[in-house]
């Protein structure tokens, strides 16, 4: 890391300024800036081992709660109803309707995923890409759709991939990983995924 971008990082976490500067020099990865983010993002909590990527959209941080182990990506949270100011200007009103979000502990948040305000999503959750949870999550499912149903467990989705895992042609590498990542392992890894997905006269 250069001189330029530890300092700018280590400003950044002081005193919470120069913010897109940071995330654009130094493109810090979904762990780093959800700890950024516990500091000043304005969240009503963060708990501890969470990703948050530069490009979930939570434009209300202050009525959302997270729990440890929450994962999200390119998902939107939302803490209030867009509609209202509208609704306002429309029929001469002084309306509102917010809500909080609470996320529990090992929730995994997927791509295109809508959240709406007042929604708790229990623990050990899976949300599938592209549904919106518009109703509480109980513990230890899988939901997905418009709008969101339940359509799994999420420990028989874990025993089923541990099965299929042991299967592949890099099992023995995943096994030396820490983690769900690790950069010294990606070459080997995309060579052999590459030769299983791939006949050798298209690679």
């Amino acid at each position: 890391m250069s001189f330029f971008k530890k300092w700018l990082k280590e400003y950044s976490y002081k005193t919470g300024k120069l913010k897109r500067l940071y995330i654009k020099v130094c493109s810090p990865s979904a762990m780093e800036y959800a700890e950024y983010l516990r500091l000043w993002g304005r969240y009503y909590a963060i708990g501890d081992r969470c990703s948050i990527p530069t490009f979930a959209n939570v434009p209300d941080p202050e009525y959302t709660k997270l729990g440890n182990n929450v994962q999200l990506s390119a998902c939107t949270i939302l803490g209030h109803d867009g509609s209202i100011s509208m609704l306002n200007r429309a029929y001469g009103k002084k309306l509102d309707r917010v809500g909080p979000v609470v996320i529990k502990d090992n929730v995994f948040i997927g791509h295109g995923a809508i959240v709406l305000p007042g929604v708790t999503i229990g623990c050990n959750v899976i949300v599938a890409a592209g549904c919106v949870v518009s109703k509480d999550v109980q513990d230890g499912v899988i939901v997905g759709g418009v709008p969101a149903k339940v359509i799994g467990k999420t420990v028989e989705l874990v025993h089923r991939l541990e099965t299929e895992t042991k299967a592949l042609a890099w099992a023995h590498i995943i096994e030396q990983r820490e983690g769900g990542f690790d950069a010294s392992l990606e070459p080997e890894l995309k060579v052999l995924r590459q030769k299983a997905f791939f006949s050798t006269s298209e690679l």
